[in-house]
């Protein structure tokens, strides 16, 4: 099926197929435009069988469409067909294969059926016409093979027809003819002699003017080499010519530079050598420096080639520029010495600025840091230039501020002390009948919070004057996270809003943590802020002393205090701050050492006394301490207030076994008093204190001990014979049987009935008799009926073992049951 769009023609072989009615209906479609090869397939001996293969299948692995014909004649037909299509309409053949083009065509020729035609003549009659099948498709131009070219093809073979048998002849018959040939050509070859000769007549005369035309190119050569030469050395004289004049152009540029490093301005030179350091002059100052650092930078040998470092003009301008350097660095160096001692005499000269009586006053040194800041950049340029020289500044700079920071820190604790009223306690707590606890519950809060706002102003204060020195002193050491920590938010807002140039200082055991060494900066530093604030510490001590003296007691909250800022300033605080906070945490630690140690030395007097009867005094008194000391408690001061109740309570029980042990008649009697006094007096506190639960028990301990000794010695006081004589029968147990004990001398049925009759006669007289000595010595009523309790169970179980050894060893004798001595106890 042929397509025409236009001046292109598109070809189709169109597949059908029978439906399932016996129906033909389009099966596949292919373009002949894609079709590259046909193949007759050489398994198949009919040759009926042949593939068309397409060059636009997706897949190689798809196998070509195959098809089989009935007979050869329909094979020849279709493929004579699809070839004449792609001949005329594509203009071009596939690759054909298995079959011989040239008998496809002759089978076309002999296979055309002709076919008779009509066409009218002038005279309008219809006159028959033989024309074959090929020509009566007008789409086809030319055949396989044209006709011309079949005309010759029969006119050759019609030459040479011949029977199947005359092979030979016909051989015999090429032969002669291509001898003639050979013959002819020979013969023609002799014939053109003459214009052999003239062709080489020709040669000669050309070969001659070849040699002439050689001559003359070597002469040309010679002289072509000659010229070359000449030109080569006019190159290398005119390249050195060229070479010489970059490079005295790049040496001009070069010194050019040189000189213009080695020119000093004038502006810069009146600055560094007379120059004023007025504010107003600080930028040409600032501006003269990084000339200066530049400038000295780029005579050193890294900077500059190392041929030019020697020449004498560089070595003399080296020479000048330090010069310069040394005259400015002691210029600026004075001048800041006395610019911040006058900053400083100035403040220290106005009293207005100290807290003064009846007003405490917040120091304030943002104008002193805005001034400060003035000259920031100043010091960093001086570090550049001469390191050495910003030791005497600090030492200048921590001499003057030292006597500021003093100053404050004294006039504010002055008057924190003169403001803050209390009355003060007396100072003996734990022994006498007055004094102590008619004052022991007066508030004196106000000596903490007096000690706390001590912290609170001046702490954060000289951690900022620490991470101030720091920066502004071009301190090369590692900054950490902004201030926080206990007490920032009562932090003074006393700056002038900007701390962009404060910085958190590392302290030196936290630099030796993370580095493993200390920076030298980081030493010098904390040197420099030793002697920046050496001295304020007595001031603080000042305040704890006092609070020591109104109350003892407060050392428990300083300590807390203390040790929050102490925590606190961990991150951020300046390393001499943080020895202060540790000398400050140590001064209230000795000062409350010294309370407990006098508080223990009054326990101890005790033990002098005459005779002590009753409960000791210090343990009630030890009770309210507790108290008052667990309200003091914040923070960490925990383990400070357990370590004083150890050492209070060690030297309390320790004095009770000593007095106790002065009169051993009445030793139990004061021990379990004195016991039962402290447990219930510290019953509420051991509920919620570890420690003193812990003494609660070991007291608790000692009461049931010292209880069951003395109701032991009441008990054999009335009834020594009844439990002595069962002591005797339970010794001899060990050694013989039972039924040999009455046997035995005094511990026969005789003598166990005397026994009986004297101890058991009046036993209820007896009873009564061991109750009133219970009660004689006993001082604290309160602990009489659980005493008694105790002694009825202890002389029921006691009686009760005997009353199972007389039945064991005595199996006839009648001693009064133990349900009956219940019963008589139970009455009494």
């Amino acid at each position: 099926m042929v397509k025409s769009k236009g001046q292109r023609k598109k070809a189709f072989l169109r597949v059908m197929k029978y439906s399932s009615g016996g129906v033909l209906e389009p099966a596949k479609m292919y373009k002949l435009k894609h079709l590259s090869k046909v193949e007759v397939i050489t398994n198949d001996p009919s040759g009926c069988t042949f593939t068309l293969g397409f060059d636009n299948l997706r897949s190689q692995s798809v196998a070509p469409p195959q098809w089989t014909m009935r007979n050869t004649d329909d094979r020849n037909r279709i493929l004579v067909c699809i070839l004449n299509i792609c001949k005329d309409v594509l203009g071009k053949l596939p690759k054909v294969v298995g079959i011989d083009i040239v008998e496809m065509a002759l089978w076309a020729k002999d296979n055309t059926p002709v076919v008779t035609t009509q066409r009218s003549t002038e005279d309008g009659e219809p006159v028959a016409e033989a024309v074959t099948e090929s020509e009566l498709k007008v789409t086809v131009e030319k055949e396989l093979v044209s006709q011309a070219e079949e005309e010759d093809m029969e006119a050759l073979l019609g030459t040479y027809v011949m029977g199947i048998g005359e092979a030979e002849a016909f051989s015999e018959r090429l032969k002669r003819e291509l001898q003639a040939l050979e013959a002819a050509n020979v013969h023609a070859i002799l014939e053109s002699e003459p214009l052999v000769d003239e062709v080489l007549n020709g040669l000669e005369a050309a070969t001659n003017i070849v040699d002439d035309m050689d001559e003359w190119l070597g002469i040309f050569n010679v002289k072509l080499r000659h010229m070359r030469e000449d030109i080569e050395s006019i190159e290398t004289r005119n390249n050195k010519l060229e070479m010489q004049s970059v490079n005295n152009k790049a040496l001009i540029e070069e010194l050019d530079k040189v000189i213009e490093r080695l020119r000093v301005p004038s502006e810069y030179s009146a600055s560094l050598t007379g120059g004023s350091f007025d504010e107003a002059d600080m930028l040409q100052n600032i501006e003269a420096c990084e000339w200066l650092a530049k400038a000295l930078k780029g005579l050193e040998v890294p900077n500059l080639d190392p041929i030019y470092a020697n020449m004498r003009s560089v070595k003399e301008k080296r020479a000048e520029l330090k010069i310069l350097k040394a005259t400015f660095v002691t210029r600026a160096s004075e001048f800041l010495r006395n610019y911040f001692a006058s900053l400083v005499d100035f403040m220290v000269s106005d009293k207005s600025y100290f807290s003064q009586r009846g007003q405490l006053k917040r120091p304030d040194h943002a104008d002193l840091r805005y001034k400060c800041r003035t000259y920031a950049r100043l010091l960093q340029h001086l570090k550049s230039l001469d390191k050495n020289c910003l030791g005497p500044l600090r030492k200048a700079y921590c001499s003057s501020l030292n006597l500021l920071l003093r100053r404050e820190a004294r006039e504010f604790a002055n008057e924190l002390r003169a403001s803050t009223k209390v009355s003060r306690n007396p100072t003996v707590w734990l022994e006498g009948s007055t004094g102590s606890s008619q004052n022991a519950n007066t508030d004196t809060s106000a000596v903490s919070d007096a000690y706390a706002k001590m912290l609170t102003i001046f702490i954060p204060l000289l951690v900022d004057e620490s991470s101030f020195f720091a920066h502004f002193m071009c301190f090369e050491v590692p900054a950490l996270a902004p201030h926080g920590g206990a007490g920032s938010d009562k932090r003074p807002n006393n700056d002038d809003g900007n701390d962009d140039d404060d910085l958190g200082i590392m302290d030196i055991d936290e630099s030796d943590k993370k580095t493993g060494k200390t920076s030298p900066d980081l030493t010098a530093l904390n040197e420099s802020l030793q002697d920046l604030l050496d001295g304020i510490q007595e001031d603080f001590y000042a305040v704890v002393d006092w609070a020591y003296k109104i109350d003892p007691l407060r050392c428990i909250s300083m300590h807390g205090i203390t040790e929050r800022y102490l925590s606190g300033q961990k991150a951020d605080a300046a390393g001499f701050v943080r020895l202060l906070l540790g000398d400050l945490e140590a001064r209230v630690s000795m000062q409350f050492s010294r309370f407990v140690d006098e508080a223990c030395h009054q326990i101890e007097r005790n033990e002098r006394n005459v005779r002590q009867m009753g409960v000791l005094p210090y343990i009630p008194r030890f009770a309210a301490l507790a108290t008052r000391m667990e309200q003091y408690i914040q923070g960490q001061s925990r383990d400070l207030v357990d370590q004083a109740y150890t050492k209070f309570v060690s030297i309390m029980f320790v004095t009770l076994e000593k007095i106790a042990q002065q009169d051993p008649k009445y030793a139990d009697i004061l021990l379990l008093e004195n016991y039962a006094a402290f447990q219930n007096s510290l019953y509420d506190l051991a509920n919620v204190v570890p420690t003193l639960a812990k003494f609660y028990h070991q007291a608790s301990e000692a009461y049931e001990q010292a209880c069951t000794r003395h109701i032991s010695l009441i008990i054999y006081y009335q009834f020594e014979r009844l439990f002595q004589f069962a002591k005797k029968i339970e010794d001899l147990m060990y050694t013989i049987s039972p039924e040999e004990i009455p046997f035995q001398l005094g511990l026969s049925k005789m003598e166990l009935r005397k026994m009986l009759k004297s101890s058991l006669s009046g036993v209820d007289k007896s009873i009564a008799q061991m109750y009133k000595k219970l009660q004689k010595n006993l001082a604290s009523e309160e602990l009489l009926p659980s005493l008694w309790d105790k002694c009825k169970k202890e002389f029921l179980d006691k009686y009760e073992s005997f009353v199972q050894l007389v039945a064991k060893v005595y199996p006839s004798e009648n001693v009064p049951g133990v349900t009956e001595m219940r019963g008589l106890l139970a009455s009494m």
